[in-house]
């Protein structure tokens, strides 16, 4: 008596859970209001980009202000 041979069956990839935000969002949200969300994140992550830059050019400039001239 044989086994019966097992069929391969291809895995699904399990969502993530961005995908299933997206897919929710799809839904509830019409497309105006879904474009109206991203551009406000994308907005948040530019301005903690400029803050993060600003932050670093203000630690330069001082790191350079109390800099002592060398003796020549």
């Amino acid at each position: 008596m044989q086994a019966a041979p097992l069929r391969a069956t291809p895995a699904l990839p399990i969502p993530s859970v961005t995908g299933a935000l997206r897919a929710v969002e799809a839904v509830l949200m019409r497309g105006g209001q879904r474009t109206a969300r991203r551009n406000a994140w994308t907005s948040v992550l530019e301005d903690r980009r400029r803050a993060k830059d600003r932050y670093e050019a203000e630690y330069v400039l001082e790191a350079a202000a109390t800099q002592r001239p060398h003796a020549t």
